[in-house]
C-alpha cells in the first residue's frame, strides 16, 4: 500500500479521517458510490469539501493511486467527483488509479478551486 506523504491525516479540528495507518490483512475496503442527500449534516459536507481540497492540492488533475486514502471518505466522492482513471479499475485494490473529475467537482464544490 502506497502511503501518500504530506497528505493530511484528517480534517483539522475533527475526527473525520482521510488516510489509513496500515493496510488491512483482509485487503482494501471496496469503494462504492454513496448517496449524498440534501439533509446531511454541515460537518459531513465540510469533511467532503476538505477531503476534495486535499486531493486537489496534493494530486491536481493527474491520476493518483488509492494507496492509504480512506475508503469511507473516498466513497462519499466516488462516482461523481472522484472517478476511476482507467478501464481496468479494481474497487478492492490499494493500487487502483483514480482521478478527479474536475468539471463535476467544480460544480459540487466551487470553493475548492478558487
Amino acid at each position: 500500500m502506497l502511503k501518500h506523504k504530506g497528505f493530511p491525516g484528517r480534517l483539522p479540528g475533527t475526527d473525520f479521517q482521510f488516510v489509513l495507518r496500515r493496510a488491512s490483512p483482509k485487503g482494501a475496503t471496496r469503494l462504492v458510490p454513496r448517496d449524498r442527500f440534501q439533509d446531511r449534516r454541515a460537518a459531513d459536507r465540510a469533511a467532503d469539501e476538505g477531503f476534495l481540497w486535499a486531493l486537489w492540492r496534493h494530486f491536481g488533475a493527474a491520476p493518483f493511486e488509492r494507496g492509504n486514502l480512506d475508503a469511507g471518505r473516498l466513497s462519499w466522492l466516488f462516482g461523481r467527483e472522484v472517478v476511476p482513471a482507467g478501464d481496468s479499475f479494481d474497487p478492492e485494490s490499494y493500487d487502483a488509479l483514480l482521478r478527479i473529475d474536475i468539471d463535476r467537482a467544480r460544480a459540487s464544490f466551487p470553493d475548492v478551486f478558487d
